[in-house]
């Protein structure tokens, strides 16, 4: 099984610590639109502290997936700077997201389209957690793919859906998921989910996590 999940705008700030081994990280052969990349956004990067991804993304999901605590077998990080990083990996501080455009360089998801196609693997049941942008850049062929969304419901069955906040609704669906050791078919994350207390709906590769008004704001 292969979790994608996004990055977050919200990073730690290593002051210390080894600077990133572009050699180190996964998929060496994306090494070169990473070296673009850098060379176009901030040549500083090679030199600053890094830190293992697990630790440097500090927004809305990972603070509901506690991704240190957790099984980083098949774990995979999106990003705009690196283009996919495991959670040990050690990367600085940056500040990239994928609409950007940096010169010379352009659209990133057209930049890490084919580097990512060559790289990332096409089989197995992928959990898909990241947002439209990010999922532009890569998406299995093959593979059978499940990606979140979330909805409030008020007693009058209307439904609305949960936008910004999704991300912890799909970073605690990243954390039962990996406590459970993983999923093959799109079914058994529902019923993963469905054990872990929340209320599922799957419908053609599409887990919607539905949710009371009352329970999204005290999450909230």
């Amino acid at each position: 099984m292969l979790v994608l999940l996004p990055p977050s705008q919200g990073k730690a700030s290593p002051d210390r610590g080894r600077r990133a081994g572009l050699s180190t990280l996964v998929y060496p052969r994306l090494r070169e639109p990473r070296e673009q990349l850098i060379d176009a956004v901030d040549p500083r990067l090679r030199v600053a502290p890094a830190i293992p991804a697990a630790e440097l993304y500090t927004g809305v999901l990972f603070t509901a997936l506690g991704l240190t605590d957790l099984p980083w077998d098949g774990v995979l990080i999106a990003s705009a700077l690196w283009g996919v990083v495991r959670p040990g990996d050690r990367i600085p501080a940056y500040r990239l997201d994928m609409s950007a455009r940096p010169p010379g360089i352009g659209a990133l998801a057209a930049h890490w389209r084919e580097p990512l196609r060559a790289a990332l693997p096409d089989r197995g049941l992928v959990l898909d957690l990241r947002s439209g942008s990010y999922a532009a850049a890569w998406q299995p062929r093959r593979a059978p793919r499940v990606v979140v969304r979330a909805f409030t419901e008020a007693p009058d069955g209307r439904r609305t859906v949960i936008s910004h906040m999704v991300k912890r609704v799909r970073g605690e669906v990243a954390r039962l998921v990996l406590q459970a050791g993983g999923a093959e078919r799109a079914e058994e994350v529902a019923e993963i989910a469905t054990a872990g207390g929340l209320r599922v709906e799957l419908s053609a590769g599409v887990l919607n996590v539905i949710e009371s008004p009352a329970r999204f704001t005290m999450a909230h």
